[in-house]
């Protein structure tokens, strides 16, 4: 969740620190703070808020020095303040730690040092470790790569960490187990980040830090890893993807929009090379390296967390609906700790955009123990679900800075129809004619999508009139029930207004209670199966004098004549109805966000990848 950023070499360091501190700030915007070595002066400093007002604090400060690391904090143990703000000093101050992650045996570890004279200045388990790091570096007399070394095998937890330490200014000291660590290679210098947004700018040249790897980086020298069992690893370099253009605005007012009008591209680069409606095919590597399993499979375990679980739902209908398999869907929170029956025939997708959210990974880790076959969908080339499935595929929506899920959901999606059309293809449930259209039909997405997009003008002006709500509630069937999900969810995370999705149905059978002229609905009524049933849906809810806002099929009027406000989409096959149907949603969201004067890349207590329980 926090975001960890670190540099060494000749250059300045704290230019680059907070240049990376505001790229990673979507990882967490409670507090900030910095830290540099010049001529073994150890300088920590820290302020409560976002990385700007580290920079105003840091104005009179001594900011030289050609090494540091630094950090911006979305708070676990401890309160939001200065004091629990990273970096921590250990208790000499002669070390300094920063910390993603959650160390779960803290107050164990707390009891032991106090009872060796160490005192604590704040509430965080972090300054635990870097106390324990100094205790055990004092106790046995050892440099400080083997004192982390040490330290972190009595640890219990999850963690991603950097440490310096004052007498030694050639020298940083990572590591990492359940959280992300990328350090980037330059020309006589090394970048330090929680994922690779900090590091682009300097370098295409990384190494993904592997689970229990400690990494010594010492200036002008080869990097060294070795596990925390003391088993010397040799680097492995990669080569990043993503370019420096994909981490700015662009003109936009904020990467959240940015990233809803980059959705006809994302989609479109999602489906390249995979959706070929000149030789009618669809081609997934990942199915068809591993085609037996798929096509043997008794049943589809798929987990997920927030916007990813929704994209889950529909995967799960179309799955379902085309390749006949028993699809189950699982917060990946829950699946984890209910002794689930997995089976050896089981096929297990686990689904993340950042491909570092904790949960997630902790349900591949289980399913990979009962001997099923596990299938990623991840957005991030490199990170720990692809590191640690079978096989997967990867969304290619480039990077999504803003918190709320927008390009990552619309890409899951696809890559769930994709497949289950495949799956359908090759176990022939599909005819011919069946298959090539729904190819024709998802090429043309990318283009209704921009369609969609062009009314953008008319969501902004109907948003305007929405800002008074303090609840809402989303209403769909089918295919369209996880987008009404997706819809409330958006509006709780980035507006702050309680919203609530329901199966339109379900109405009757308790929510109706909360209908009135204040509260506003939106019913998702497309053309499908159940198009009639929603709209008598609608029609229970007009009686009760509610005020809906539907969205709705093009040259659709009789829902229209029912609405108070009503947004077309272009007509599509029901299963891909979801891809047109989320983005007025999305759009809604956001506007009302806006006209609210909330802050919408970076919402109140959330953080973009959540890499803790």
């Amino acid at each position: 969740m926090c975001g960890i950023v670190g540099y060494i070499g000749n250059r300045q360091a704290y230019p680059i620190l907070i240049k990376g501190l505001h790229r990673l700030e979507y990882r967490g915007y409670d507090s900030a703070g910095i830290a540099l070595i010049d001529h073994e002066s150890l300088k920590v400093y820290k302020a409560k808020g976002k990385v700007a007002e580290l920079e105003q604090f840091a104005q009179q400060k001594d900011i030289s020095g050609t090494i540091g690391i630094a950090h911006t904090r979305w708070a676990t143990h401890g309160e939001p303040t200065q004091n629990n703000a990273h970096p921590h000093y250990s208790q000499s101050e002669d070390i300094a730690i920063i910390h993603n992650g959650i160390i779960e045996n803290y107050a164990v570890l707390k009891d032991g040092l106090m009872k060796e004279g160490y005192r604590f200045q704040s509430q965080t388990d972090t300054e635990v470790l870097v106390q324990l790091i100094e205790y055990m570096k004092i106790k046995n007399d050892v440099d400080l790569p083997t004192a982390v070394q040490l330290a972190l095998n009595q640890v219990v937890g999850a963690y991603a960490i950097a440490v310096l330490e004052k007498h030694n200014p050639d020298l940083i000291v990572t590591a990492r187990k359940g959280s992300p660590l990328v350090i980037g290679i330059g020309e006589d210098e090394y970048f330090i980040g929680s994922d690779a947004t900090p590091i682009i700018e300097y370098t295409n040249q990384v190494i993904y830090v592997g689970e229990e790897e400690i990494v010594t980086i010492k200036r002008n020298e080869p990097l060294r890893i070795k596990t925390i069992g003391n088993i010397e690893k040799t680097p492995e370099v990669k080569k990043l993807e993503m370019t420096l253009s994909q981490l700015e605005k662009g003109g936009y007012s904020h990467f959240m929009l940015k990233e809803i009008f980059e959705q006809p591209s994302t989609l479109s680069d999602c489906m390249r090379g995979r959706v070929n409606v000149d030789s009618d095919n669809i081609t997934l590597a990942g199915f068809i390296d591993n085609r037996e399993k798929f096509l043997q499979a008794k049943r589809i375990i798929i987990t997920a967390c927030g916007t990813s679980w929704h994209a889950a739902q529909i995967g799960m209908y179309a799955i379902e609906e085309y390749a006949r398999i028993p699809v189950e869907v699982e917060y990946s929170s829950e699946f984890r700790y209910r002794k689930p029956v997995i089976n050896k025939d089981d096929i297990v997708i686990a689904i993340s955009q950042s491909g570092e959210t904790a949960d997630t990974l902790a349900a591949v880790e289980l399913a990979k123990q009962h001997g099923a076959f596990i299938f990623g969908i991840c957005n991030v080339v490199g990170s720990s679900i692809p590191r640690n499935t079978h096989s997967g595929c990867y969304t290619h929506v480039g990077p999504e800075i803003g918190v709320a899920s927008t390009k990552a959901f619309t890409a899951q999606v696809s890559v769930l129809i994709m497949l289950g059309i495949l799956i359908a293809k090759e176990k022939g449930f599909i005819s011919h004619n069946e298959y090539v259209g729904l190819i024709k039909e998802l090429s043309l997405i990318p283009g209704k999508v921009g369609e969609v997009l062009h009314k953008n003008d008319q969501i902004a002006e109907l948003a305007k009139t929405f800002t008074y709500a303090s609840n809402c509630i989303y209403l769909g069937r089918g295919y369209n029930f996880p987008v009404a999900l997706e819809g409330a969810l958006k509006l709780k995370e980035i507006s702050y207004i309680h919203a609530e999705g329901y199966p339109a149905a379900e109405m009757k059978h308790g929510p109706i209670a909360l209908i009135s002229h204040e509260m506003p609905v939106i019913a998702i009524a497309t053309q499908s199966d159940t198009y009639e049933k929603v709209a008598s849906n609608i029609q229970e809810i007009k009686a009760r004098k509610g005020r809906i806002i539907s969205i709705v099929t093009q040259g659709d009027d009789a829902i229209k004549k029912l609405s108070a406000h009503s947004i077309e989409v272009p007509e599509t096959i029901p299963c891909l109805s979801p891809l047109l149907s989320v983005i007025p949603l999305q759009l809604l969201a956001y506007h009302i966000a806006v006209v609210k004067g909330c802050d919408v890349d970076q919402p109140r207590n959330l953080a973009k990848s959540v890499t803790v329980e």
